[in-house]
Protein backbone atom coordinates (compact mmCIF):
# COMPACT_ATOMS: atom_id res chain seq x y z
CA UNK A 1 0.00 0.00 0.00
CA UNK A 2 0.95 3.41 -0.69
CA UNK A 3 1.12 6.78 1.28
CA UNK A 4 -0.62 9.74 -0.54
CA UNK A 5 0.04 13.00 0.41
CA UNK A 6 -3.11 15.29 0.49
CA UNK A 7 -3.21 18.69 -0.31
CA UNK A 8 -5.09 21.81 -0.45
CA UNK A 9 -6.80 22.47 -4.04
CA UNK A 10 -6.13 25.62 -5.86
CA UNK A 11 -8.22 27.82 -3.55
CA UNK A 12 -8.52 31.19 -5.52
CA UNK A 13 -6.77 34.70 -4.77
CA UNK A 14 -5.87 33.63 -0.89
CA UNK A 15 -2.59 32.96 0.32
CA UNK A 16 -3.06 31.78 3.58
CA UNK A 17 -7.14 30.62 4.60
CA UNK A 18 -8.13 29.40 8.07
CA UNK A 19 -9.06 25.73 8.83
CA UNK A 20 -12.13 26.25 11.23
CA UNK A 21 -12.89 22.20 10.95
CA UNK A 22 -10.74 19.22 11.17
CA UNK A 23 -13.23 16.57 10.27
CA UNK A 24 -11.11 13.44 10.14
CA UNK A 25 -8.16 12.21 12.46
CA UNK A 26 -5.59 9.48 12.41
CA UNK A 27 -6.70 6.07 12.10
CA UNK A 28 -10.47 7.09 10.15
CA UNK A 29 -11.09 5.58 7.19
CA UNK A 30 -11.57 7.95 4.36
CA UNK A 31 -13.62 7.75 0.87
CA UNK A 32 -12.42 9.82 -2.47
CA UNK A 33 -14.36 13.32 -2.36
CA UNK A 34 -15.02 12.86 1.24
CA UNK A 35 -14.24 16.26 3.38
CA UNK A 36 -11.36 16.28 5.10
CA UNK A 37 -11.69 20.06 6.65
CA UNK A 38 -13.18 22.91 6.64
CA UNK A 39 -11.32 26.53 5.37
CA UNK A 40 -13.02 29.79 5.58
CA UNK A 41 -11.72 33.04 3.68
CA UNK A 42 -13.64 36.49 4.44
CA UNK A 43 -15.68 35.35 1.51
CA UNK A 44 -16.81 32.00 2.03
CA UNK A 45 -16.29 28.78 3.66
CA UNK A 46 -15.58 25.60 1.54
CA UNK A 47 -14.98 21.68 2.49
CA UNK A 48 -11.73 20.12 1.05
CA UNK A 49 -12.63 16.75 0.14
CA UNK A 50 -9.96 13.70 0.09
CA UNK A 51 -8.25 12.72 -3.48
CA UNK A 52 -8.02 9.11 -2.25
CA UNK A 53 -9.25 6.52 -0.05
CA UNK A 54 -7.92 4.86 2.40
CA UNK A 55 -6.80 5.29 5.87
CA UNK A 56 -5.61 8.61 7.85
CA UNK A 57 -2.04 7.89 8.68
CA UNK A 58 -1.28 11.69 10.06
CA UNK A 59 -2.88 14.68 10.22
CA UNK A 60 -0.68 17.95 9.87
CA UNK A 61 -3.02 20.35 10.12
CA UNK A 62 -5.40 21.72 13.23
CA UNK A 63 -7.86 24.27 13.79
CA UNK A 64 -6.95 28.22 13.44
CA UNK A 65 -4.16 27.14 11.46
CA UNK A 66 -3.38 29.11 8.24
CA UNK A 67 -2.83 27.02 4.84
CA UNK A 68 -2.31 27.54 1.07
CA UNK A 69 -2.66 26.12 -2.05
CA UNK A 70 -0.55 23.40 -2.20
CA UNK A 71 0.17 22.55 1.73
CA UNK A 72 -0.24 19.13 3.03
CA UNK A 73 -3.29 18.28 5.04
CA UNK A 74 -2.78 14.46 5.82
CA UNK A 75 -1.20 11.20 4.67
CA UNK A 76 -3.23 8.46 3.75
CA UNK A 77 -2.54 4.90 3.32
CA UNK A 78 -4.29 4.24 -0.13
CA UNK A 79 -6.59 1.05 -0.17
CA UNK A 80 -5.21 -1.50 -3.27
CA UNK A 81 -8.42 -2.17 -5.36
CA UNK A 82 -8.98 -5.54 -5.70
CA UNK A 83 -9.21 -6.67 -8.98
CA UNK A 84 -12.11 -8.77 -9.13
CA UNK A 85 -13.17 -9.80 -12.81
CA UNK A 86 -16.51 -8.37 -13.75
CA UNK A 87 -18.97 -10.91 -14.05
CA UNK A 88 -20.42 -12.04 -17.70
CA UNK A 89 -23.56 -10.28 -18.46
CA UNK A 90 -25.82 -12.38 -21.17
CA UNK A 91 -26.39 -9.91 -24.12
CA UNK A 92 -29.91 -7.49 -24.10
CA UNK A 93 -32.94 -8.52 -25.84
CA UNK A 94 -33.11 -6.53 -28.81
CA UNK A 95 -35.76 -4.15 -28.16
CA UNK A 96 -38.39 -2.76 -30.93
CA UNK A 97 -36.66 0.69 -31.77
CA UNK A 98 -38.24 3.84 -30.66
CA UNK A 99 -40.82 6.20 -32.75
CA UNK A 100 -39.24 9.34 -33.79
CA UNK A 101 -39.88 12.38 -31.56
CA UNK A 102 -41.86 13.90 -34.28
CA UNK A 103 -44.22 10.93 -34.80
CA UNK A 104 -44.77 10.78 -31.18
CA UNK A 105 -45.67 13.94 -31.11
CA UNK A 106 -48.31 14.22 -34.30
CA UNK A 107 -49.93 11.11 -31.73
CA UNK A 108 -50.08 13.44 -28.74
CA UNK A 109 -50.96 16.80 -29.94
CA UNK A 110 -54.51 17.79 -31.63
CA UNK A 111 -54.67 18.82 -35.10
CA UNK A 112 -53.95 22.61 -35.64
CA UNK A 113 -56.63 24.76 -36.11
CA UNK A 114 -57.18 26.71 -38.88
CA UNK A 115 -55.58 30.47 -38.94
CA UNK A 116 -58.26 32.98 -36.73
CA UNK A 117 -59.05 36.38 -38.13
CA UNK A 118 -56.66 38.91 -35.96
CA UNK A 119 -58.02 40.09 -32.82
CA UNK A 120 -58.79 44.06 -33.47
CA UNK A 121 -58.01 46.44 -30.59
CA UNK A 122 -61.77 47.98 -31.03
CA UNK A 123 -63.30 44.35 -29.25
CA UNK A 124 -60.26 43.94 -27.11
CA UNK A 125 -60.01 46.40 -24.66
CA UNK A 126 -60.78 46.92 -20.54
CA UNK A 127 -63.89 48.48 -18.86
CA UNK A 128 -61.47 50.40 -16.50
CA UNK A 129 -59.83 52.32 -18.98
CA UNK A 130 -62.96 52.83 -20.77
CA UNK A 131 -64.39 56.21 -20.39
CA UNK A 132 -67.36 56.83 -17.35
CA UNK A 133 -70.22 57.72 -19.99
CA UNK A 134 -69.26 54.09 -21.26
CA UNK A 135 -68.96 51.89 -18.83
CA UNK A 136 -71.73 49.56 -17.37
CA UNK A 137 -72.49 50.35 -13.84
CA UNK A 138 -70.94 46.80 -12.84
CA UNK A 139 -67.49 47.74 -14.24
CA UNK A 140 -64.90 48.88 -11.93
CA UNK A 141 -63.55 52.08 -11.28
CA UNK A 142 -60.85 53.71 -12.64
CA UNK A 143 -57.83 54.88 -11.05
CA UNK A 144 -58.18 58.65 -12.29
Amino acid sequence: MSVIEVKVPDIGDFDAVEVIEVLVKAGDTVEVEQSLIVLESDKASMDVPSSAAGKVVEVRVKVGDKVGQGAVICTIEAQQAAAAPAPAQAPAPAQAPAPAPAAAAARLLPPPATAAAPISSARCWCWALAPAATRPPSAPRTWA
